[in-house]
């Protein structure tokens, strides 16, 4: 690094909502809005310890991110009005919204025979897939907004409250990885993953996107 080159870090804390019922049923709940189970005290408490002061704080549409951002304050954390942001949403399943894995296995279709093969690029009837190359989905839109939020924001702290599909989007984003590859990470609830956003005046980052690059910090703590 010279003399005259200045390094801006832009940190990410990415928290995964609490808990919803959905998942003990075995079911996809997708945009839908399911309330949290935010009675894990001790969970709360020890992610809220680890989150900075004075951030930019971020959750979706969905309640569940909004009452997990509740639940870190009152467990602690520096209380911030959040941003509302559509972008880091999680998946949408359109008509498969809120049925079980079974009932998706049992249904007689081509879409839910492709889906098993290539969860990934296969798209559930009136929704979007997780990532493929010719549609809008997950993965783009998840990484359009962390590069634009990072300029946005540069050098501060964001915290952003999310879901598992849009936290290993931005992972993968991070990473370079494709997406058969990001719906591997397993992301637990009330989890923090860290990515730090790195621009250089001088333009000397090796993986550049839009001027910076990333790494990833932290994934997954509890």
């Amino acid at each position: 690094m010279s003399h005259n080159e200045e390094i801006t870090v832009t940190r990410w804390w990415l928290v995964r909502h609490a808990p919803v019922e959905d998942a003990h049923l075995g079911k996809l709940s997708g945009q839908a809005d399911i309330a949290a189970d935010v009675s894990n005290h001790a969970a709360f408490a020890s992610t809220a310890a680890k989150l900075p002061k004075g951030a930019v704080w971020i959750v979706t549409p969905l309640g569940r991110t909004r009452q997990t951002a509740e639940a870190l304050w009152a467990a602690g954390a520096e209380r911030v009005e959040p941003v509302v942001e559509p972008a880091f949403l999680e998946q949408a399943f359109g008509a498969w919204t809120r049925k079980t894995w079974d009932e998706i296995g049992d249904l007689d279709d081509a879409i839910a025979k492709a889906f098993w093969d290539a969860p990934a690029t296969t798209c559930p009837p009136s929704s979007e897939t997780y990532a493929t190359e010719s549609a809008f989905d997950v993965c783009e839109r998840v990484g359009l907004r962390l590069d634009d939020l990072a300029e946005d924001f540069a050098g501060r702290d964001i915290v952003c409250v999310a879901h598992a599909g849009s936290i290993r989007a931005a992972v993968a984003h991070a990473l370079g990885l494709d997406a058969e590859k990001a719906l591997a990470l397993d992301v637990q609830n009330t989890s923090l993953t860290r990515l730090d956003h790195i621009t250089s005046s001088q333009g000397t980052n090796v993986r550049t996107k839009r001027g910076g690059s990333w790494r990833v910090v932290a994934l997954n703590q509890i």
